[in-house]
């Protein structure tokens, strides 16, 4: 009886911190003894991922009807100079309608994050890419657009996210940090759009530990 209360109370509890379609609005409070503070839908990195994971993927979304994107960088270690490879991000995005819209036969797990998401490994460049199409706000809201990011690191135990890639030319991205302000996780989220033929291109890059809660010490410690 107290294991099932307990179950409803926590499926209430991820009812407040997901809008429609699984719209992630909130994150929770922090998990102690977790590197960066745990995260509502990061562990869903692990739903359906590959086996083997390149440096560029192709999210399902690239083949499909919207504003074609493509996103690529250098994940940097703790001091911000070294590429640090073999560090896996994963990312999940709407679609070009404002949707987490599931597909057929997709993970049932991962289906609030609606099917286009997707993988990268760094290489031993620390470099990624990711070909992608630009996500649409979510429906009559002012939020802007956004590619939700959750990082592993091959020697920490677990994933944490970082800043959300926010556009740098979205109409509603000023008066969102005015009352939303960027945690700079990993370093700024927001990235400069830039446009080649019917392709846009973004630059992210991110700094392992910046700004994450509990990231080891020994990490931030010159040698």
């Amino acid at each position: 009886m107290k294991r099932f209360i307990f179950c409803k109370m926590l499926l209430f509890a991820c009812s407040l911190l997901t809008g429609c379609n699984g719209q992630i609005t909130k994150r929770p409070l922090t998990q102690k003894g977790v590197v960066g503070g745990g995260c509502d839908g990061c562990e869903l990195m692990y739903a359906g991922m590959p086996q083997k994971i390149s440096s560029t993927g192709t999210s399902p979304g690239w083949n499909e009807k919207g504003q074609k994107l493509l996103v690529s960088g250098t994940v940097f270690q703790v001091d911000g100079k070294t590429p640090a490879p073999d560090v896996i991000i994963y990312y999940w995005q709407t679609d070009n309608n404002g949707y987490y819209s599931p597909a057929t036969g997709m993970n049932k797990e991962a289906k609030r994050h609606g099917h286009i998401r997707g993988w990268v490994k760094t290489d031993t460049n620390g470099k990624y890419t990711i070909r992608t199409i630009r996500p649409a706000p979510y429906p009559g809201e002012a939020t802007p657009a956004h590619i939700h990011l959750s990082i592993k690191e091959p020697d920490i135990a677990n994933e944490y996210y970082t800043d959300e890639i926010n556009f740098d030319d979205d109409k509603f991205l000023l008066t969102h940090l005015k009352k939303y302000p960027q945690q700079k996780r990993g370093g700024s989220g927001v990235v400069k759009v830039l446009r080649k033929d019917s392709l846009q291109i973004a630059e992210h890059n991110i700094i392992l530990g910046l700004n994450i809660p509990g990231y080891p010490e020994k990490r931030n410690q010159k040698p």
